[in-house]
């Protein structure tokens, strides 16, 4: 009588276990859940890479003061050089774009 009992309750707890991994398996296996798995990841890997871009350009900065000590080029440049003049915004470069630019008008041709 223990024998059947004992072995009834191992076929129902195997069962009720095996069921639970499959249904947790196919969960995984769905199109939303493979969806979010793959943005999980993506999300990750971009992380690295910002991660690994950053890294570089610490690198880059040290090798760079590195070069320019070794070759003395860390002084300040000379006052007397020009100087680029400052970047312009988009917006101002389209109102000059519209308003020098002969066909960019709203008239009537």
């Amino acid at each position: 009588m223990f024998r059947r009992t004992f072995w009834f309750t191992t076929g129902v707890a195997a069962g009720v276990w095996a069921t639970t991994k499959v249904n947790r398996k196919l969960n995984q296996l769905t199109p939303e859940s493979l969806a979010a798995q793959a943005a999980d990841r993506a999300v990750l890997a971009g992380r690295r890479i910002k991660v690994f871009a950053l890294d570089v350009r610490d690198g880059m900065a040290d090798r760079e003061a590195a070069l320019k000590d070794a070759l003395g080029l860390s002084a300040a440049p000379a006052p007397d050089r020009k100087q680029l003049p400052a970047q312009r915004g988009r917006a101002q470069l389209t109102q000059n774009y519209l308003y020098n630019h002969p066909k960019a008008g709203n008239e009537d041709h």
